[in-house]
């Protein structure tokens, strides 16, 4: 088995408030990366998630942007790329999928799926990634595990198979049954907060101890559970979990960290190592020789003193080596990736060397945007990263004029790496462009960001749009739009052209007119692609 085949790259998804960042601390603490958890829990907290590292993040207690988490666990290295859990910023989520070879998909135990959820599944079945399913805060009352079962295998279209069984649940929540080791997991409570990791007793399903541990009621009613698996369950399969068709399903509570440690020992099992990349002229298998990789996000000011801006590269194949000279597949241009650095969120230390799978920030003066493929020797270029269409526009309302140098600085480096999306008028060059964004507390971070990092004041005036699409199709149909006075065209960073529109019906009616016109609401080829 080669060494890069021990690398776990995985992302964590979730609705909002299913208990993403707790999770992700802990699986932080149970692969040694962390001595003690700290959870995210109210904007007062004397803690914060080590994965939450923006001011803004601690201050409002949620995951605003995706960070990268690298740590070593029995002989295998795990890339854990944590998203942000409110749907305002799911375009970071989108991107940050791209770069994975799996995902732990986090449901309430209380609620099941939830509409995020659901969009965030749709992602992982686009790309065919394997996907594990974690029923969390089962330390409190919620729904019937068989029925959560098949809520997922409804709602999301995929087959279920239990890969253990709680025992108990709420307060009498004690352990796990692991339905293929055939082992019973009893968990001791250690305190509050679950910041140690928790004594766990692994016995046979026969022992005398499990009775006595959990009474003859509870015992029955788990022999009856297992038995009923084992008759009706779906057959499990690695081949058809790793080919996206079946999720394994573990119980657990992140909070008490009981069934922590199974999942993690779940992903370094079940989850593929590093997966081949589609590129233009074909799939890049990891075991390719020549070095290849892709930014799939941009961080400016990580370090607000020294200004410095971060590219995130996903390693595709071959070896990546401190120093070395790569060609930028968009440009033609070489540059020189001079201190790379891994990550355990806002920590750093330089990387010597990375191998498929692994995730490296790279310094960036501003050459490399979302979507470069960086490689040595022959020319290779990966698939787009899309952008998805803004639903809410503003204009920059600049307190102080002799700002606007800053202000300019400020939009360019944050849309560059995703923060919002920006849209020039004809005639206007660079100045006064429409801010797009999916969500609107985009806007409340962009505010956040540009007084923090870039000492501007500036307020946000709201753009009477509501729909963006990208221009494709017949030079016709651009023509059309470009003869009529009710549609305003604009173009994105990248010279794209985008009609801007109050409803959806203006649209539908170009595209009844206008012969040849296509309108997209995820960006064309080029790009950020």
């Amino acid at each position: 088995m080669s060494v890069h085949a021990e690398r776990r790259t995985f992302a964590i998804i979730s609705h909002p408030d299913a208990g993403k960042t707790t999770m992700t601390e802990k699986l932080l603490l149970y692969g040694g990366a962390l001595h003690i958890a700290g959870a995210v829990k109210s904007r007062k907290a004397a803690r914060h998630a080590v994965s939450d590292w923006m001011e803004m993040e601690k201050e409002k207690g949620i995951s605003i942007t995706s960070s990268v988490l690298q740590f070593d666990h029995e002989g295998k290295r795990f890339n854990l790329l944590d998203t942000p859990g409110h749907a305002d910023f799911s375009e970071d989520t989108y991107r940050t999928l791209a770069a994975v070879d799996s995902a732990i998909m986090l449901m309430d135990n209380a609620k099941g799926v939830e509409p995020r959820t659901l969009r965030l599944f749709e992602v992982c079945r686009m790309r065919k990634l394997p996907v594990i399913s974690f029923i969390n805060k089962m330390d409190r009352p919620g729904l019937d595990p068989l029925d959560l079962m098949d809520q997922v295998a409804q709602k999301l279209e995929i087959r279920t198979v239990a890969a253990n069984w709680p025992i108990g649940e709420g307060k009498e929540f004690e352990g796990v049954y692991d339905l293929r080791s055939r082992k019973v997991h009893l968990f001791e409570r250690v305190g509050p907060g679950g910041t140690d990791i928790v004594p766990e007793l692994v016995l046979d399903l026969d022992d005398p101890v499990v009775v006595e541990r959990i009474g003859q009621e509870r015992y029955d009613q788990l022999l009856e559970s297992v038995e009923l698996l084992q008759e009706a369950g779906d057959d499990w399969s690695i081949e058809d979990f790793l080919a996206g068709e079946v999720t394994p399903f573990f119980f657990g509570s992140a909070m008490t960290n009981f069934g922590v440690g199974p999942l993690l020992e779940a992903i370094g099992e079940l989850c593929p190592g590093p997966t081949s990349r589609p590129s233009v002229d074909g799939d890049r298998a990891p075991e390719d020789p020549s070095f290849s990789g892709f930014i799939f996000k941009i961080q400016a000011n990580m370090n607000p003193r020294h200004r410095d801006r971060i590219a995130f590269m996903r390693v595709v194949s071959g070896t990546f080596e401190r120093d070395m000279e790569v060609t930028v597949a968009s440009t033609g241009k070489t540059i020189k990736l001079r201190k790379p650095h891994s990550f355990m969120a806002s920590e750093r230390s330089i990387v010597e060397e990375a191998l498929p799978g692994d995730i490296v920030g790279l310094y960036d003066p501003g050459e490399l945007r979302i979507g470069d493929t960086l490689y040595v020797g022959e020319r290779v270029e990966f698939q787009g990263i899309p952008r998805f269409a803004p639903e809410h526009f503003a204009r920059v309302q600049l307190k102080d004029p002799t700002k606007r140098k800053h202000l300019q600085n400020g939009l360019q480096q944050l849309s560059q790496e995703g923060t919002i999306q920006l849209f020039y008028r004809e005639g206007l060059g660079k100045a006064d462009p429409y801010l797009g964004a999916v969500g609107l507390l985009q806007f409340e971070v962009l505010k956040a960001r540009l007084m923090d990092e870039y000492r501007t004041k500036a307020d946000l005036e709201r753009a009477p749009f509501t729909v963006a699409r990208w221009i494709a199709g017949e030079p016709s149909g651009l023509a059309w739009l470009q003869q009529r006075s009710d549609y305003v065209l604009v173009e994105d960073r990248y010279g794209h052209p985008v009609v801007l529109s109050g409803s959806p019906w203006a649209l539908d009616y170009a595209l009844s007119e206008a012969k040849g016109l296509k309108l997209l609401d995820v960006s064309p080829l080029g790009g950020e692609e």
